[in-house]
């Protein structure tokens, strides 16, 4: 097959795991930076152009990994894509979805997915009661479109959270509120789901003094069994966003697993490494399955 692998460079380290794993398998795979890509309306069929080369049907499947800072376009080129019958490894919907924190918990919440208590505000005038409707201090403090633990701070007490959320309103910045899981001792699971499968998980567990667990913060990794309600959970989770792959966050409380959040483009190096499980051959696996010649 011809699959596009949209993103920025080949030297992302998961876009180049997946373009090897791809080239393994005997497909011929192109990186398409979609922020160079533009979609032309009107006058005839749309068309997608990369510069001046029209790229509308040169591809059998796609596979987005866009970047937060270009989530709009991106999933408006996927949209295109789709619209042109490509399969893609991730709906535009469920891009732009996982993408805010807020959208996702609420869809979890509607759909009975636990999360942890969360409460989000554009209110400056009662930062004290959103405080205190969580049970009060520490709480976390999260960016609704940060990543890669980026935009998350852990507030101690009262009169620093209050500061830190004043300043987020004043400069017009979206936050939500969760309450403090303190048993999870900072640690998560990320679990990597492909299409209806759960292929790999690992638990993270932070840095001294670091209560973030991310890799990109300097956590440590290890592989780990999920649990029945975990993998039931990572699968809905994925399944209700419309994603084909995710990289679902978990965090284990004393009432059981709640879902922290869902990535539409989840990094490779951290979960391959720790459980030596080649993800980036499941993706590719799974385009074959689903996606089909479009050209004779």
């Amino acid at each position: 097959m011809d699959i596009a692998l949209l993103s920025v460079s080949l030297n992302v380290h998961s876009t180049r795991r997946i373009a090897e794993e791809a080239e393994k398998l005997g497909h011929y795979v192109e990186l398409i930076d979609h922020t160079k890509c533009s979609v032309k309306l009107g006058d005839g069929k749309p068309k997608i152009f990369l510069g001046e080369e029209d790229v509308t049907n040169e591809f059998d499947a796609i596979i987005p990994r866009i970047g937060t800072k270009v989530t709009r376009h991106g999933a408006a080129i996927v949209k295109q894509f789709e619209m042109n019958g490509v399969f893609s490894t991730a709906r535009s919907l469920g891009i732009t979805r996982a993408r805010n924190k807020v959208r996702t918990l609420q869809i979890m919440a509607r759909k009975g997915i636990p999360i942890p208590e969360t409460l989000f505000s554009i209110n400056p005038d009662n930062i004290g009661e959103q405080i205190r409707i969580l049970g009060g201090a520490p709480v976390i403090i999260k960016i609704q479109e940060g990543t890669q633990g980026m935009g998350v701070i852990l507030a101690e007490s009262k009169k620093s959270a209050k500061s830190i959320i004043d300043t987020f309103y004043k400069m017009d910045t979206s936050i939500l509120l969760q309450r403090y899981v303190e048993e999870a001792n900072g640690e998560d699971i990320r679990i990597i789901v492909v299409g209806n499968k759960v292929v790999a998980s690992m638990k993270r567990t932070s840095e001294i003094d670091e209560f973030r667990s991310n890799v990109h913060r300097g956590g440590n990794t290890e592989a780990v069994e999920i649990t029945h309600r975990e993998k039931f959970i990572a699968l809905n989770a994925t399944k209700y966003l419309g994603l084909g792959v995710s990289g679902v966050d978990l965090m284990r409380s004393k009432n059981g697993p709640v879902l922290l959040e869902v990535n539409a483009s989840p990094g490779l190096k951290g979960i391959e490494g720790a459980t030596g499980v080649n993800v980036a051959k499941h993706i590719i696996q799974f385009v074959e399955k689903n996606a089909y010649r479009r050209r004779k």
